[in-house]
Parts: C-alpha cells; structure tokens; sequence
C-alpha cells in the first residue's frame, strides 16, 4: 500500500528525484543546513531523563552546543552550552546534575533557569548588566515525554502538529511513560544525511536488500506520506523464519495489554521532517536521528525506550529485536555508503522517481521548496550561494 496526502504545495518536479550534486556540493550543504536543518526540531531526551532539578542533557550540531536542563521549578529549558563571558563550554559530557552551571573558565554562575547570578570581580566589569546576559536560550517543546529544541523558528510545524495525523495510533504505546533502554549510541557515517532519511523512507529496496524483513513481513509492507511524516508499517507473519533469532522473536513476542489486537505484532515507522525516527515495536521503540556533519558525512544518534516490564520473555524479545534490526542496520550501511558514492558520480544527475514512492516524493518537494536551486540537475557555477544569501 502507498499513500500520499496533498501537500501544501504542488512540486513541478515530482517526477525526479534530488539530485546528485546536492548530496556532495559544500555551498549547498552550509545553504541547506541553514534553511532545513537550523529551523528543525531535533531530539535532545526523555523526560525522564531530566528526572530533578538541575538534572541535564546535551546535544551538539552545526557547530552548536545545546543544553536542555529541569529547573528549580520543574521546567525544562534549553540553552547554547556556552558562557557569556569568553564562550567557554559550561558542562562537559552527555549528561549529569547541577544545583548551578559554574563555568569551569572563570566561574561565571548561572542559575538553572538561566539567568546569570554570580561574577567574580563583578565591579571590574563596566558594561555588565546581569539581566541582560543570562545564557541565550533555544526554544523547547515536549511531545508524548520527548524533549525537542531547536535553534531557530521560521514558522514551521511544532511536532505535535506534524504527528498529529497519526497522533491517535501512537496514544496506546504511552511513550510519556517509556524509560531508556540504553543510553545514546553515536556512530559516524560516509554519507550526506540525506542518504540516511531517503534509504528510512524507501520502500522498493525491502524485498530486494533486506531478507529478514521480507521473511517478517512478507507482503504486508506499507508506505504513506502525510504532510510533515512519512508512516511505515509490516505485519508479523505467522509462518516461522528460518532466521534463528527471527524465529524466536516471531514465537515468543509477548502480549503487551495496553496495546490495541492490531498492534501487538505489527511494526511502525515514522519518520518525522527532516532528519528523525521512530522505529516502534510492541515490545520497545528505538530512536533514531541523523545530524549532518559535512557534505559527505553524517552523525546517527540512536535510543531505545520501552515501559518497565520484567518478564524473562521481554527481555529476551527485546535482545532478538536487537540481533535483527543489527542486520538490517548493517544492510543499510552498505547500501547508502555506495549510494554516496554513486551520487559523487559525473555520470549522475537526477533519477526518474516512482509513483510509487511517495516519500521520497514528499521529501524532495519540502527541499526544493525552501532551496528552488535544488531543482538543477546540475551544479550552478562555484559562487551560486553567495548571490542567493544576498538576495
């Protein structure tokens, strides 16, 4: 099945896909992550991972350096992890707990709601108003217990807009009430961040590049596209894999009370504009996103949640869940990393794209609407995005 709502705005070039140059070009990467990437939403955690006061978490793209931290009042900010004084880095790893955030340079103090308290020497300091240099915040939004910051706003879509449509199927797995299953796995990649997204998306290379999933699921793989998500589902069969692991995971997945008949063997994917995922499962959901490094580089960020459960057979489905989902990953690495390098091709300008494929569809038309040089097939001459910036 493949689904397509309308889009706010017909794409002339529906029928092609992005092309090559746009997955390699430097003036088009720095373009593209200031008009998609800065303006998106990313996910920084849980909110249970902000469990009390002081606790927090970071998050690094773009060259920037986010903290999202639970105030004295219960609140939960994001701020630039950057001092106002010199810029120094105000905390140091993934995660940790602060009454304050001292700066580790000169001991500047901020408190967890930002505003800056304490300045050793304060009266050395002419031009200080301490009103005016509290830590320079990133907006936050909390959907269904994720916490999600982004950079800046240009009137987009918050994520509970852009999961609306499918606001009601996600309901029952209570993901407010899901805890960490393991903590952040970073692995770094040979490809544009599109590469990621559009493999996410792509349906026809199921039943040709991933045995194990065809054995799980065999015809039932879905595809659709709504305005902001693109929702991808297969149903469990009944027949037993010859797969070891997908064999135990098909007889001993465990029935989970809370979710609806329809769910307990079926698998969902929803991948939210432009760079996020989630994978969801009767027995966990995983995370995923994929942050752009450099033209030709990437950065996967990976999570996985699940509610408390300590029956001996979830636990052992949820490892089976992991052994098979570690196959495909490393199917899908070996894909896209030869993609990429197609796409570097001169041999390559845009491909024909399917009726068929109505994410990818979907996700060329956002592209080429907030960057129309996207539309070329070819890369305009070196200096193309100076003249675009100024105009």
């Amino acid at each position: 099945m493949h689904r397509s709502t309308d889009l706010p705005y017909a794409d002339p070039d529906a029928d092609w896909s992005l092309p090559g140059w746009l997955y390699t070009d430097a003036e088009y990467f720095e373009l593209e992550c200031a008009r998609v990437i800065r303006p998106s939403w990313q996910i920084v955690c849980h909110e249970s991972d902000l469990a009390g006061p002081g606790a927090w978490r970071t998050l690094s793209y773009l060259g920037e350096q986010l903290v999202a931290v639970r105030g004295a009042d219960g609140v939960i900010r994001g701020f630039h992890n950057v001092c106002r004084h010199r810029a120094m880095r105000l905390v140091e790893g993934a995660s940790g707990c602060a009454r304050k955030l001292v700066c580790p340079y000169h001991a500047w103090v901020y408190e967890l709601d930002g505003r800056l308290s304490g300045v050793p020497m304060k009266s050395d300091y002419p031009a200080l108003r301490l009103e005016e240099n509290g830590l320079a915040s990133v907006e936050v939004e909390i959907w269904r217990g994720f916490v999600f910051v982004r950079l800046e706003d240009d009137g987009g879509p918050s994520v509970a807009t852009m999961m609306a449509p499918y606001d009601a199927e996600v309901a029952p797995y209570r993901f407010e009430d899901m805890r960490r299953l393991s903590d952040v796995r970073e692995r770094e990649r040979r490809v544009n961040w599109k590469n990621v997204g559009d493999n996410y998306s792509d349906n026809l290379h199921i039943p040709v590049a991933h045995d194990g999933l065809t054995r799980l699921f065999g015809k039932s793989y879905a595809i659709e596209a709504a305005d902001w998500v693109d929702r991808m589902s297969g149903e469990l069969v009944d027949r037993p894999s010859s797969d070891p692991w997908e064999r135990f995971y098909q007889t001993h997945l465990p029935r989970v009370d809370h979710l609806p008949e329809a769910n307990q063997r079926r698998w969902l994917y929803y991948k939210l504009w432009p760079n996020m995922a989630f994978d969801i499962y009767a027995d966990q959901i995983d995370f995923m996103q994929w942050l752009p490094l450099t033209p030709t580089t990437s950065l996967l960020r990976e999570m996985s949640f699940a509610l408390p459960d300590q029956r001996r057979e979830m636990r052992l489905v949820r490892y089976a869940n992991w052994r098979i989902n570690r196959t495909v990953n490393a199917e899908d690495t070996w894909l896209i990393e030869r993609v990429q390098e197609g796409m570097a091709s001169s041999s390559y300008t845009a491909g024909p794209i399917g009726a068929s494929e109505v994410c990818l569809r979907s996700f060329a038309a956002k592209i080429r609407e907030r960057i129309p040089e996207a539309r070329q097939h070819r890369a305009p001459p070196p200096g193309w995005s100076r003249r675009v910036r100024q105009a």
